[in-house]
């Protein structure tokens, strides 16, 4: 079985792949030393994918999705977690599932707790103000935790196929892959004619993308044995307001 592994970049190097390319990659190593953390406390949050509830929005009838969802703000330097909402996005993003509201389950309070979860979210919205942003941009972040399982056999990733989110940046960690094949990500222009596919298997890697100008999709996965699935953690950040179905304040 070959995977392709992604051409990672080092901290110094992100913001301009981000900029030329439209994304950037990170090691492991290099994603703690970008949060300003440990590694080791990455991996301790990794867990915390055990035992979510299923994704019951999913209009295909699959049972091979289960995730959990919450909302953040960075503002004047500073992370906060805004009161619960749902998730939303426009037909325009998302054919399959936008024009909903979707009330996921919220994360743990005590992932949320850890220094190493603000550091991460805090990396992310320097980053964007750093690509495109001034000191006094707000950012709004959206959390997803995924679990993509083979319990009917295949699982997909994206449903709803090639896609924008309609942010600014979109940031996939890869948390876990475990005896599975396929998963490929592909990443392409969304006015251009570059394009790129590799694997994301190195636990707490990152692909950190500008979401105005680049599609991407995540392949099926099946199973290598009883049990397979692919962890990922994707983080949205979307400059003044969160997408709602009604406007934000």
């Amino acid at each position: 079985m070959q995977i392709l592994p992604p051409k990672t970049v080092g901290i110094a190097e992100l913001n301009t792949a981000i900029a030329q390319k439209g994304y950037g990659m990170l090691s492991a190593a290099s994603v703690a030393e970008w949060a300003g953390c440990a590694l080791s406390e990455l991996q301790a949050l990794s867990p915390d994918w055990d035992n979510m509830p299923p994704d019951n929005y999913l209009k295909d009838g699959g049972r091979y999705r289960r995730r959990l969802h919450s909302s953040f703000v960075f503002e004047h330097n500073t992370l906060s977690q805004v009161p619960h909402r749902a998730h939303w996005q426009s037909l325009d993003y998302n054919a399959l599932h936008g024009g909903m509201e979707r009330w996921f389950e919220p994360m743990h309070k005590a992932t949320v707790a850890t220094p190493a979860w603000t550091k991460l979210l805090t990396a992310l919205a320097n980053t964007a103000t750093q690509v495109r942003g001034t000191p006094s941009t707000k950012w709004c972040i959206e959390a997803h935790q995924f679990r993509i399982d083979t319990t009917d056999g295949i699982g997909r990733p994206t449903p709803e196929g090639a896609h924008r989110d309609g942010v600014d940046f979109v940031a996939v960690f890869m948390v876990n892959r475990t005896d599975i094949k396929g998963g490929e990500t592909r990443v392409f222009e969304a006015n251009g004619p570059q394009g790129e596919r590799f694997t994301l298997s190195e636990p707490w890697s990152l692909m950190l993308l500008d979401d105005t100008r680049m599609i991407h999709e995540s392949t099926p996965i099946q199973p290598l044995a009883e049990g397979g699935h692919r962890d990922t953690l994707v983080l949205t950040c979307r400059a003044d307001k969160f997408q709602d179905a009604e406007p934000s304040a």
